[in-house]
């Protein structure tokens, strides 16, 4: 078993921690094979943000040790999920001239063009993440998805530059340093989801990945197969479960239970006299609450997701505007009438997103909670060329993370000769 050639996705949630160690696929129709699988409770983190390094690598400890165990092969290191709130995004240009004579494009011509674009101005405490090409222009010939092989002169780019907060993730890497893994690459939680869920038809057509977790929401919007745009709402699924507990005055513990077995987002389907008995959640307790309270509770609050949503899709004038919809995601959108509220709100087309197929043991991981997890072993396959597969290729992504990292590493290498 040890021998096993795999690869590892951490999704650091502000809820839960989760792990999958999957064994990669020997050939291009085959699955990734999940061999392990580890889910804990997170502590030390706030709105998708470290405050507590040390109960952070203890969560992280703990789900990996599930999945070790599971498995029966040590993980040294890992694919991470990284979906803060204080991630932006921005619009760059790169261009250069074609390096060969007769003007063919290479790849080459591809990386130094992606570097070009990578050639802005950060804040000091921004660093940046990923850099996702959205398309080429050659000459006079716009839009390209794939420039290799074509012929001119001046080789143009424009790019989507995902910056993150250095200080975060800096402490990222520190959690996981504790936990004795190495980080191979951190993927932003909604561009690792979108792998798991999207299909190629509908990023062609126009869609939102919404990824509702516990400290905030990630979105991705595709169109034309192009990232169009992304962004993170420091909202999510315990401000909900908080909301119970404070309209219910109850703990933190049975709002999270009730929320999980009454919540709903429809409370007008829900009549006044149902009630329940929060003795069933604990002894302590002696109240009952009206479901229908509890309904409005969380209808509040997902409504305030989705409003959040609209402002994303106002920014780049896609309200209402994408054909192939909304596809919903994370813990809370298992919530009863999730999908209906968002339709009406959103007005799109609606629907729960599930992870795509895997092999070996996936009966725990077919649920929307496991997405990003997911997400990340189809994204470091993509990014170590291990599996090469239209149906799930993300045009650039894969490559131009590697051509960041490949850059920064020269850089790196270049400095060395100046220090003593």
């Amino acid at each position: 078993m040890a021998k096993l050639n795999t690869i590892t996705g951490i999704d650091i949630g502000t809820s839960k921690v989760r792990t999958i160690i999957a064994q990669k696929p020997e050939a291009e129709d085959q699955k990734p094979q999940i061999i392990g699988i580890g889910e804990a409770n997170t502590f030390g983190m706030r709105k998708g943000l470290v405050v507590d390094i040390e109960e952070t690598a203890n969560s992280i400890n703990e789900s990996v040790e599930q999945a070790e165990r599971m498995a029966g092969i040590p993980v040294e290191k890992a694919y991470v999920s990284i979906g803060s709130h204080d991630i932006n995004c921005q619009i760059s240009k790169g261009a250069i001239a074609i390096g060969r004579a007769d003007g063919e494009v290479t790849a080459d011509d591809i990386a130094r063009v992606n570097n070009a674009a990578q050639a802005i101005s950060l804040p000091n405490n921004k660093e940046i993440i990923h850099v996702i090409p959205r398309f080429y222009n050659l000459d006079s010939q716009k839009n390209i998805k794939d420039p290799i092989g074509m012929n001119g002169v001046r080789l143009e780019v424009e790019s989507l530059v995902i910056q993150g907060s250095t200080p975060h993730i800096k402490n990222i890497h520190k959690c996981l340093d504790r936990a004795g893994i190495s980080v191979e690459e951190l993927v932003l939680s909604p561009l690792a989801s979108q792998i798991a869920t999207l299909t190629k038809r509908q990023r062609e057509l126009g869609v939102v990945l919404i990824n509702i977790g516990g400290g905030t929401t990630g979105i991705a919007v595709y169109e034309e197969s192009e990232l169009m745009h992304m962004a993170i709402i420091p909202i999510g699924g315990n401000n909900i479960t908080n909301d119970i507990a404070i309209g219910l005055r109850t703990s933190i513990e049975v709002a999270e239970e009730i929320k999980i077995k009454y919540g709903s987002c429809l409370p007008n389907e829900i009549s006044k006299k149902e009630q329940v008995d929060l003795s069933k959640f604990d002894k302590n307790e002696e109240s009952v609450a009206s479901r229908k309270h509890i309904a409005e509770i969380v209808e509040a609050r997902m409504e305030e997701i989705f409003e959040h949503v609209i402002k994303e899709l106002k920014t780049i004038d896609r309200d209402g505007m994408l054909p192939a919809g909304a596809v919903i995601v994370g813990g809370s959108s298992k919530i009863r009438g999730c999908v209906d509220l968002a339709k009406e709100i959103l007005k799109l087309p609606t629907q729960t997103g599930f992870p795509r197929e895997m092999g070996g043991i996936v009966d725990k991981v077919d649920e929307p909670g496991f997405i990003t997890a997911v997400g990340l072993i189809y994204w470091g396959l993509e990014s170590n060329n291990s599996l090469h597969s239209s149906s799930l290729s993300i045009p650039g992504v894969g490559q131009v993370s590697q051509s960041v990292a490949d850059s920064v590493s020269k850089i790196k290498n270049w400095l060395k000769e100046f220090l003593p």
